[in-house]
């Protein structure tokens, strides 16, 4: 990365969870919030969020290996590992007692497999339009899939795609994923030119249906602990077969965990983006909820 690039200074802190230098952000003060973004997503992506938490609660966004300012990990992500990366997180910041987990879109597995992995350290989940498999069953060998991913990466990096493409790539699919006008974040060309992130979002992208199908065998083996759950949905106004789907999806994977569902709109998938309102209340809202039903 080209250090001159990058604004001054640097938010946050690194801290090594399982070895591994991770880039850390955690303001405010009361019960503890993390907060993990979606497939490719850094620690910004929730600015406008943590704002509106920050007075109420501890708030920790941290960037997974290889996204944002975190150091690349040496092999793929698995969701076991990124649901242990959030306690080990937890445990080198040394917050013990037991955390809201929110989890946008891809991260939303993560959130769940914290929750049912680690039941005393989950206070509650909040899933922002979270990512819904019915029935994943992956086509391929995971190490298939992954050797190929890496090969991909790599020969984008050979090219000069990152630093040529990375941050207008970046920005087409925040416009592409919002109804909203939103400007870009001092730190977006500075982290989506290198090929650290763009090999850590295809890795993401390749391990996708593995995790989905790691999550599916979770849930019929580790029960969900009795705390509340809130399920975001995304909603940009559209009245298509296609919308309507996706919003039964949501509600379906609400009734499954024995939560809410809370429709936003218009927002699109980046929700922190377009409704920060609808997740902060959401997790502010969370506390107030009487207690979950037995599973």
């Amino acid at each position: 990365m080209n250090r001159s690039a990058e604004p001054r200074p640097a938010p946050g802190r690194m801290v090594r969870v399982g070895g591994l230098p991770l880039h850390v952000l955690s303001e405010g003060r009361g019960p503890v919030v993390v907060l993990s973004g979606g497939l490719g997503m850094a620690w910004f992506d929730w600015d406008a969020v943590a704002a509106l938490l920050v007075p109420h609660r501890t708030v920790v966004r941290f960037d997974r290996p290889g996204l944002g300012l975190s150091a690349p990990a040496g092999g793929p992500p698995d969701l076991a590992g990124e649901a242990d990366r959030i306690a080990g997180l937890l445990d080198a910041l040394d917050y013990r007692e037991p955390a809201t987990v929110v989890g946008h879109s891809l991260a939303g597995f993560h959130a769940e497999a914290f929750a049912r992995l680690h039941p005393n350290r989950c206070a509650g989940l909040v899933l922002v339009d979270g990512s819904v498999e019915e029935d994943p069953r992956p086509r391929l060998p995971r190490a298939v899939r992954t050797a190929w991913a890496g090969a991909l990466a790599r020969a984008l990096s050979a090219a000069g795609m990152p630093r040529a493409l990375g941050p207008a790539t970046r920005r087409l699919i925040g416009r592409a994923t919002t109804v909203g006008s939103h400007p870009p974040h001092p730190w977006e060309a500075a982290g989506y030119r290198t090929s650290r992130v763009v090999r850590a979002c295809v890795l993401e992208n390749a391990t996708y249906p593995y995790q989905a199908a790691d999550l599916a065998a979770l849930r019929a083996d580790r029960p969900l602990p009795a705390v509340p759950v809130a399920v975001l949905a995304a909603h940009d106004g559209g009245g298509g077969a296609r919308d309507q789907r996706w919003l039964a999806r949501q509600r379906a994977l609400a009734e499954l965990l024995g939560g809410r569902c809370t429709v936003a709109a218009p927002a699109g998938h980046l929700m922190m983006a377009d409704a920060p309102e609808t997740i902060a209340r959401a997790v502010l809202d969370l506390a107030a909820d009487p207690a979950a039903p037995e599973r």
